[in-house]
């Protein structure tokens, strides 16, 4: 039985220190540090864990468990100067300080030798950096329109597929006395979703990559292309009033008593709408629509990952539970467990609607997965992007001041 310890919390898993204790020592071990100390992400991985043990009987596993917010703190000691063979991450940029590091270390070999540019290839994107792969994504969970469907039934919307039927679904709303969108921007996280959405269906994947790299100016037209679409959905009185006072959660209920029509937010969504009474019937949930059809369709999907230390020590043991752990089955049983969605698309999703459109629309992505603004851009750069989206969103009028703003923090973030 595998060893657990719990970094950065007062409990500790006696029992299975004892028992792993009184193993025969095999000579292989193999060590994960991990940040997944919410009950059912620990115990999805305590699951394949045993799973991996059972195949494996050979290789002792130590699980170190670290308080969420501890990790984050302990993560660049860690693998500096103790370093495990596994620890849990990020996709995108929040992988690259990493990557730039030196910390992990590229698994081309095991990406290639298990074919997983085809089962994992919707979010290959997202843990390439450099020309080289340095991660296994395990799980992640789509964004999209969630939507009262019901409304839509009663007055003839049909789902929107286009820039142009969005907006007239929007004018039907608003002929019903109904606001087309609810948002709260609050917490600016949310105007920095509907900033991707808009920028990803404007200008596509690589572009809006490039910008969270730093790599081209907020002053670029295209930039200014993509906020005038914003900027439609504004002049057409798209969003709740004072969203900008509002949490995400307090801008639920207008979408529960029927005064808006459309919510933009991942799927984490459901679950507070289903318990103030939305059920499978009243809600519904459809991909966010095309604006160019050149442009090859991406999607925020933000996910997490596992990664071979570049200090690792059992890199051979390292490097089959990677493999182990893009497997489909192995993948379909954590994310049952979790309630979300798996990566590999050969996996086998838990009975819910929303998780089932959401595991098919990611698996048929073509245009790349990003992995949300504020993960994709640096910390200082994402700060100031989420205020002037939100700024934005309440006074339109000051763009020009906004995007020379975020220009000037882009030169100083990336210099």
């Amino acid at each position: 039985m595998f060893k657990v310890a719990r970094i950065g919390l007062r409990l500790t898993t006696a029992m299975a220190v004892v028992t792993a204790l009184a193993l025969p020592a095999t000579g292989k071990e193999l060590v994960i540090n991990s940040d997944s100390s919410f009950p059912a992400i620990k115990a999805a991985f305590e699951q394949a864990i045993v799973g991996f043990e059972k195949e494996n009987p050979d290789i002792n596993v130590t699980f170190n468990v670290f308080d969420n917010e501890a990790y984050k703190s302990a993560i660049r000691n860690f693998l500096s100067a103790d370093a495990p063979d596994i620890a849990t991450w990020f996709a995108g940029n929040r992988m690259l300080p990493y990557v730039d590091a030196k910390l992990f270390a590229p698994i081309d070999d095991v990406w290639a030798e298990n074919n997983m540019s085809e089962t994992l290839k919707s979010a290959e994107s997202s843990v390439t950096h450099y020309g080289k792969k340095w991660a296994i994504p395990y799980t992640y969970y789509q964004w999209g329109v969630y939507y009262r469907k019901d409304i839509f039934d009663k007055l003839g919307i049909a789902v929107p597929k286009n820039w142009e039927e969005f907006k007239q679904a929007g004018e039907t709303l608003k002929a019903n006395n109904i606001v087309p969108m609810a948002i709260g921007t609050k917490f600016p996280w949310t105007a920095a979703g509907v900033f991707d959405y808009l920028n990803l269906r404007t200008n596509g994947y690589d572009f809006h990559m490039a910008l969270t790299r730093g790599e081209i100016p907020w002053t670029d037209p295209r930039i200014r292309k993509t906020m005038a679409n914003w900027k439609e959905l504004l002049d057409a009185d798209f969003f709740l009033e004072n969203h900008a006072a509002n949490s995400w959660q307090e801008a639920l209920p207008p979408l529960v008593n029927g005064k808006a029509g459309m919510y933009l937010m991942g799927n984490f969504i459901v679950e507070p709408l289903r318990e103030a009474g939305l059920t499978d019937e009243t809600l519904g949930f459809f991909q966010f629509p095309v604006i160019d059809p050149a442009i090859p369709t991406a999607e925020d999907a933000p996910a997490n990952t596992i990664h071979l230390a570049a200090n690792a020590t059992n890199v051979a043991e390292a490097k089959k539970f990677l493999a182990y752990f893009a497997r489909a089955d192995v993948q379909s049983a954590m994310n049952e467990t979790m309630s979300q969605l798996p990566v590999n698309s050969k996996s086998t999703v838990a009975d819910d609607p929303f998780l089932r459109a959401g595991f098919e629309m990611l698996s048929n992505v073509n245009g790349g997965l990003a992995q949300f603004f504020d993960r994709d851009a640096p910390a200082e750069m994402a700060k100031a992007g989420m205020e002037g989206f939100q700024e934005f969103m309440v006074k339109p009028d000051r763009l020009d001041a906004i995007l020379a703003r975020l220009e000037t923090v882009r030169q100083r973030v990336y210099q």
